[in-house]
């Protein structure tokens, strides 16, 4: 099943056609088939949200573009450029574009706030020390932690280690932004605070998001495009209104029905 994560392009719409593009791709853990030929592609900008149960393959996507995991079939593409197959160096070429969120935040924990956020644009991109701090002192302020660069992730909550992770990925620059469940590991109380600086990431940047979420709500709010995943396969595609309103797959029906 093929699924376009947008609408064709009309003849005066000058954007790039597409930023992610997945062509045939398949994923296999043993004898379980977790991505099923599987064909979508996402434009610079969007924000694309990934909905479905547990093991319908959405993580599975991330990591995939994160290149943590590799296809036992299928093309790859970000920007126009092999992501899979390509060679090595290429590979960590095409990775700088992209920044990840993790549902457990992944923080160094010898470092503190400030070096965790510039360890990889000092080695990954090459920026000097300095560049790298002022662009992270930016983010610890956007973020709301401007007050914390010295602390260690252990003397952080959960919901401020997150947005530490949040600022991380972005001190790389990314053209896109994978979230995978960012509010899963957090207390119920926190959880708003981190979905409310997403929300005012993807209004006002044009990063691109590919977001994994059990947030209904959230997905509804920040969404050009949701995706109902299931069996390894997209089900239904449409804007945000479409499929919480007027989802048309008995399957997308039930499982909105339980989660929201």
């Amino acid at each position: 099943m093929s699924v376009e994560t947008h609408p064709e392009p009309s003849a005066t719409d000058a954007s790039p056609a597409e930023l992610i593009r997945l062509d045939k791709v398949s994923k296999r853990f043993g004898a379980n088939t977790v991505l099923d030929q599987l064909d979508f592609s996402v434009r610079p900008g969007k924000h694309v949200t990934l909905i479905g149960p547990s093991g319908s393959g959405k993580t599975t996507i991330l990591r995939l573009l994160m290149t943590l995991t590799k296809p036992d079939e299928g093309t790859i593409t970000l920007d126009g450029q092999p992501l899979f197959p390509a060679p090595e160096k290429q590979v960590r070429e095409v990775r700088k574009k992209i920044g990840m969120v993790f549902q457990q935040f992944n923080l160094f924990p010898n470092m503190s706030v400030l070096r965790n956020i510039t360890e990889a644009p000092v080695q990954v991109l090459g920026l000097s020390r300095d560049e790298a701090e002022a662009r992270a002192r930016e983010l610890l302020e956007m973020v709301g932690l401007a007050d914390k660069c010295t602390a260690r992730p252990t003397q952080l909550s959960g919901g401020q280690q997150q947005r530490v992770a949040i600022a991380r990925a972005l001190a790389m620059r990314p053209q896109v932004l994978l979230l995978d469940e960012v509010t899963s590991a957090l207390d119920p109380e926190l959880v708003a605070g981190v979905l409310d600086l997403l929300r005012d990431i993807a209004r006002s940047t044009d990063i691109t998001m590919l977001c994994v979420t059990h947030e209904m709500g959230f997905a509804r709010d920040i969404s050009d495009q949701v995706l109902m995943f299931d069996g390894g396969r997209v089900i239904e595609s449409g804007t945000p209104e479409k499929i919480f309103s007027d989802p048309e797959q008995e399957r997308t029906r039930e499982f909105l029905g339980a989660v929201l």
